[in-house]
């Protein structure tokens, strides 16, 4: 890696986060080894707890869930900034080979959380050791849940934000840009993401006799394609918007043509106008395909996380930062949004930030081979970590001068 850093704000940064690595690795080690589902992630906060100990932090833990808050006051008064990093696991049984492999079956930390929980524990250690270049306060924000449990959201319920704060900002890391690079965007970083239920209701019958029937299943098959149809022609070609049916059920057995189907399935989209169009939208056309054939149907869309969009100012001047903190080979302008969805979108509704990518191929692995986020093979380059600390702590260090 990098020990470039041009800006006199952060020289030494990049070493001290790289002498504080050996605990960063040791950190998500533990925690790969034990993940956690959902917002009760009890061991996973103690081992927060223990990193933490020792530091001059104010510490809280969270009421309805396991998050934990911890706040480092600078040495003199000022402004709020927030670092955030997620701590929950996802529903995958491990097939990666590590020796420190996830132990508890069926539960895997595939989405790097544990990465983050580890680089942002020693951010706040190499802040505590830079109080006095910090006007304000650094709120380090644990936060269970990411993983469609709306963890940012109960978070901020029980006060997270009422203090006030000026600038927020997360990492999250990927397998599939080259380690160590930091990139980020203005505007929408990542979609909103809403479930659909669809229920068609049609006429059960022999399946000899389909005439003496009124059948769902050319009605839910159907839905699938004017669905696309919908997106072409009635939503702006220039608002993207994804909408797959990603389950469809019916019958019980060959001879017999079902009284209901089912569709079930995702939306998303990068602005929460298109969000809205296309709900009124697939509404509208379920509805029309499914009279054409006889039926009724009933929509439901149950709302998901909203659109993380990075402040204008915020997102360009990250990848600013990372340029001016690590050097220009380690910072990259984000391109295109993702369409995949993150809680983080809440915090942003409220305060102006920056969600950024930090990348972590493995070594010698090619990108378009490197298994990705949400794999039960995903791999990190633990390299990689060293940078995100150094980036969060810019972040604040930057924030706060």
């Amino acid at each position: 890696m990098s020990t470039n850093t041009p800006d006199p704000r952060f020289v030494g940064l990049l070493e001290g986060a790289r002498s504080l690595q050996p605990r960063t690795v040791a950190l998500r080690r533990q925690i790969h080894r034990h993940p956690e589902q959902g917002l009760q992630l009890p061991r996973t906060q103690a081992a927060i707890l223990h990193a933490l100990d020792g530091l001059p932090l104010k510490v809280t833990k969270g009421e309805s869930t396991t998050s934990v808050v911890a706040v480092l006051e600078g040495d003199r008064p000022g402004p709020t900034v927030l670092l955030r990093g997620d701590m929950d696991g996802l529903p995958l049984q491990e097939d990666t080979g590590l020796s420190y492999a996830s132990e508890v079956d069926g539960n895997m930390h595939a989405c790097g959380h544990d990465t983050h929980v580890a680089m942002l524990a020693s951010s706040a250690r190499l802040l505590s050791d830079r109080r006095d270049a910090l006007r304000g306060k650094v709120l380090f924000m644990f936060q269970p849940g990411e993983e469609g449990h709306h963890g940012a959201r109960y978070m901020i319920e029980e006060g997270l934000l009422d203090d006030g704060v000026e600038k927020a900002f997360a990492l999250h890391i990927t397998s599939k840009m080259k380690s160590g690079v930091v990139t980020c965007r203005p505007g929408p970083i990542m979609a909103s993401a809403d479930t659909f239920h669809i229920h068609v209701k049609g006429r059960g019958g022999h399946g000899a006799m389909p005439h003496n029937a009124l059948d769902p299943v050319p009605a839910a098959a159907a839905m699938v394609g004017a669905i696309q149809t919908m997106l072409g022609r009635r939503i702006s070609v220039h608002e993207p918007a994804v909408v797959t049916v990603a389950q469809i059920n019916a019958g019980t057995t060959t001879n017999i043509i079902p009284e209901t189907a089912t569709l079930d399935g995702t939306i998303r989209t990068l602005s929460e106008a298109t969000r809205k169009e296309v709900h009124k939208e697939l509404k509208q056309v379920v509805k029309h395909t499914a009279a054409a054939h006889g039926c009724h149907a009933e929509v439901s869309i149950v709302p998901g996380y909203p659109v993380t969009v990075n402040d204008d100012q915020v997102g360009q001047h990250v990848v600013d930062l990372a340029a001016k903190a690590m050097g220009p080979t380690w910072s990259e302008p984000m391109q295109d949004p993702l369409m995949g969805a993150e809680d983080f979108s809440y915090v942003l509704q409220r305060v102006p930030g920056a969600l950024a990518f930090l990348g972590a191929c493995p070594r010698g692995i090619d990108l378009d081979e490197a298994a990705p986020n949400h794999s039960n093979r995903v791999l990190f380059d633990e390299a990689a970590m060293e940078h995100g600390v150094a980036m969060y702590a810019a972040f604040a260090l930057d924030a706060l001068r």
